[in-house]
């Protein structure tokens, strides 16, 4: 799979990872299919997997899945907390879990993201965090921020990535954030490749022009994403191992160029 830069002073991560919202909140006796497709993730070269405190059981599950593979996973989670003390207290359960380290800890929807800045600094000096980081779905989602505060936060210089919405229906970070982040060496993990897969939906599902080389509007939207250059990874969430063999092999497809792109983007409009 394509390796990229997560940010300029980030690894190296394969460019599709694992989302586990609405896919990795299960009752104990089905956790066996979260183990089986993080096993098959790695198999197939995923690193990058993506949970948070606010997906249910999503993190431990996720971190029972991992625990025999930790030192082959990047792990990104996230505060959803406004006060510090709830967001420290959330911190010490994912050390807890993901085995004293948390590679990307991100402020989920910017909720409190002056609030944990200096925390979250200390412990990345420390070593505890490897990386902060930042998501944004849209203006005041959930309680959160604005992208005008979002661009506020990254020109800080505290944050090393970004976590933003881009499918062809969902294109308003190109025009401000995507520049801004590629300035000042901020990485961009893309997050509702599918628009949490309304566009897999029957009523809008697209066969890919000949020309694009896809052969599925799965395969078309994952590789329309990663053909911007600004994109380090996407993080579709699945459980349906068929899936991923097929989300981790748009991440070993040649980029599309943009009269590719272009032509994608015009089956959803």
């Amino acid at each position: 799979m394509d390796l990229r830069p997560l940010g300029h002073i980030g690894p190296q991560v394969p460019c599709v990872g694992l989302g586990t919202w609405r896919r990795f909140d299960l009752p104990r006796p089905q956790e066996y299919l979260a183990r089986q497709i993080v096993e098959l993730a790695l198999e197939n070269g995923v690193r990058v997997f993506d949970t948070a405190p606010v997906y249910g059981r999503a993190e431990e599950v996720l971190s029972r899945a991992l625990s025999a593979h930790r030192d082959r996973a990047y792990v990104a989670t996230k505060i959803w907390a406004g006060e510090r003390h709830t967001g420290r207290r959330q911190f010490e359960r994912q050390l807890h879990l993901f085995q004293g380290r948390v590679d990307l800890l991100q402020l989920h929807h910017l909720i409190g993201w002056r609030t944990h800045a200096e925390w979250m600094q200390q412990e990345r000096e420390r070593g505890t965090i490897g990386q902060l980081g930042l998501t944004y779905w849209r203006d005041r989602a959930f309680g959160g921020g604005t992208a005008s505060e979002l661009e506020e936060a990254m020109r800080t210089g505290v944050f090393d990535v970004i976590q933003i919405p881009l499918n062809p229906v969902e294109r308003d970070m190109e025009e401000r954030i995507l520049p801004l982040a590629k300035e000042l060496g901020i990485g961009v993990m893309v997050m509702r490749p599918f628009a949490e897969g309304s566009l897999l939906s029957s009523s809008r599902r697209a066969v890919p022009p000949k020309e694009t080389g896809c052969a599925t509007a799965s395969e078309a939207l994952l590789r329309w994403g990663l053909s911007d250059a600004r994109v380090a990874v996407t993080v579709p969430a699945t459980l349906d191992l068929g899936h991923l063999i097929a989300n981790t092999a748009a991440g070993s497809a040649p980029l599309l160029d943009e009269e590719q792109r272009t032509a994608i983007a015009a089956l959803y409009r």
